[in-house]
């Protein structure tokens, strides 16, 4: 049991944000992204939501050793504003705690 969950954590998987043709952002998730950065721009899936929208750009893709995280990172981003991902994708860290926050109206 101790080798399995060994294996679990020791596998690679990333957590990928592509921009699509109609400017829209696209999250997912896959232990091989070379391979699924193909799938995507070739249609391989004609129900997935790139199919329509090619030609596609990967525009922030990162690594993770624990695809529990990996997981949990890929939900965080798909509920995250437009603005928070174009921040995430620019780089521009620091700007990630301001876009978080809710403006509510009194």
């Amino acid at each position: 049991m101790m080798k399995l969950s060994y294996l679990v954590l020791m596998k690679v998987s990333f957590v990928y944000i592509l921009t699509c043709s109609d400017n829209s952002y696209y999250t997912g998730i896959t232990s091989n992204l070379a391979k699924r950065w193909e799938q995507h721009q070739s249609g391989y899936y004609k129900e997935c939501y790139t199919y329509t929208r090619r030609p596609l750009k990967l525009s922030f893709y990162a690594e993770f050793s624990d695809i529990r995280i990996a997981l949990e990172w890929e939900k965080k981003i798909k509920k995250w504003s437009r603005a928070k991902k174009k921040a995430l994708i620019d780089g521009d860290f620091e700007a990630l705690p301001n876009l978080s926050k809710k403006n509510f109206k009194r």
